[in-house]
């Protein structure tokens, strides 16, 4: 019995040592996209864009497949990476908002752990908002050059954190593109126009513009740093098309996420841990040997990108709540075994955004746009989908597995009342845990 005992303690002692073997405060570097949905690159299956520095990235390193930001908007999307905390508890609910002055940042508890930071481009929401979150450094540019000028002429002895984030694929996309309009497939919840075609073979070019910038970067890291660091790519939400940015479907909220740590993430690898952006942040302190912050709404996933994990959290909470007047729609989701529950705060308010009312039309997407009203005049499958996207139910209920792109709403099938009754009460006893507010920003287009 004694012997039994010594062993049980001797293997304990094993598997309580803290990933012994890895580097001690690696470099870390965070590229960060804008407004790229996961699917819209080929580690994630897409066949009509092209991504290859996405795809070599993915093929040194891990594809987090269930990887969800906490809003579809970019301030409280990026807030919540900074902060690891969800809108409404770190301030910034509604686009173009902050974090509130009490909240900590990464950048300071990464300061902390002995390491300089450095923001080039859109890392948090704009030069301001980066300062605020208290980088070291802040370069508003956000090309490679920059960056290259930065790590070429760096003396600072320090593990470093470095953030770049780019500006695409966001609004303005490129105006001319490679890609064939007449070969794509567009996603089922759009109306096929030849606009919507043009459209959306631009925003596949800008993506391409990221895709580049990313393997730019890659190299850079790689002469000036060294294999000792953690690489990441992810966006901050899915793209500015219907039912994308500014919504809580899976083409709002999922992201790409791939990590690469040479010698210390296996290449090649895939996981279907559910993650979300407020865990990226207890993540990267862990791996910096820092303190991570006591009751945050994030939980490191280290475990699982060093695969000795296989899953994380078994459900997730998404926000949105407005993009001043061009959007005055909140909403609540969870996301759990396999359905969706969005709450719709508002239901009498019209759901409009810049892709249907932008002031700059040709940057904005009205000509598509235009074109899917005027096709819904003789086509009643494209009027659906313009009154679906108008006209916002006070709930939503999807069957993910059979309804991925979440077109069925479920919420007034008597058989699924228990599900929609189950994950409604959860949802709203979450909201009130955050201390929500339910506020709407801007002034909203009623229904007459």
């Amino acid at each position: 019995m004694r012997h039994i005992i010594l062993l049980a303690f001797f293997f304990q002692s094993i598997l309580a040592i803290p990933a012994a073997d890895l580097p001690e405060k690696p470099n870390i570097v965070v590229f960060l996209s804008d407004d790229h949905g996961q699917l819209d690159s080929t580690p994630y299956g897409a066949k009509d864009v092209r991504t290859p520095e996405m795809q070599a990235l993915a093929d040194a390193g891990c594809v987090m497949t269930n990887a969800f930001v906490a809003s579809p908007s970019c301030a409280p999307s990026r807030a919540a990476l900074l902060t690891g905390l969800m809108p409404a508890r770190n301030g910034a609910e509604a686009n173009h908002s902050f974090k509130k002055d009490d909240v900590g940042s990464l950048p300071e508890v990464l300061r902390k752990a002995g390491y300089e930071t450095a923001a080039f481009g859109k890392v948090a929401h704009n030069v301001m908002d980066a300062r605020r979150h208290g980088f070291d450094q802040i370069n508003k540019l956000h090309d490679v050059s920059a960056v290259a000028d930065f790590l070429a002429t760096r003396t600072s002895k320090k593990p470093l954190a470095l953030f770049v984030g780019t500006p695409q694929p966001h609004v303005p996309w490129a105006k001319k593109s490679a890609y064939d309009p007449r070969k794509i497939t567009l996603p089922p919840t759009s109306i096929d126009t030849a606009l919507t075609r043009e459209f959306r073979t631009r925003y596949y070019a800008d993506i391409s513009i990221a895709d580049r910038e990313l393997g730019e970067t890659r190299q850079l890291v790689k002469k000036y740093l060294g294999d000792a660091c953690l690489f990441l790519y992810t966006s901050d939400h899915g793209a500015q098309w219907p039912f994308g940015k500014w919504n809580l479907y899976d083409a709002g909220i999922r992201v790409p996420l791939i990590l690469e740590w040479p010698g210390v993430i296996k290449a090649g690898t895939r996981s279907d841990a559910i993650v979300q952006w407020t865990d990226l942040l207890p993540t990267l302190i862990e791996v910096a040997g820092g303190k991570v912050p006591d009751k945050l709404d994030g939980q490191s996933f280290l475990q699982v990108i060093l695969g000795k994990k296989s899953t994380h959290r078994d459900r997730i909470f998404a926000t949105h709540s407005g993009d001043g007047d061009m959007n005055v729609t909140p909403m609540r989701c969870l996301r759990k075994d396999g359905y969706k529950y969005i709450l719709n705060l508002y239901p009498q308010h019209e759901y409009s955004t810049h892709i249907d009312r932008g002031p700059v039309p040709d940057r904005d997407g009205v000509p598509y746009w235009e074109s899917w009203v005027t096709k819904a005049e003789h086509d009643p499958a494209a009027a659906t989908i313009v009154q679906r996207y108008r006209r916002r139910p006070a709930e939503e209920l999807y069957d993910l597995k059979q309804d991925p792109h979440e077109m069925n709403n479920l919420a007034g099938v008597a058989e699924y009342t228990k599900h929609l009754q189950t994950m409604r009460q959860e949802l709203n006893e979450w909201m009130i845990s955050q201390n929500d507010s339910k506020k709407f920003f801007g002034k909203p287009r009623l229904f007459k």
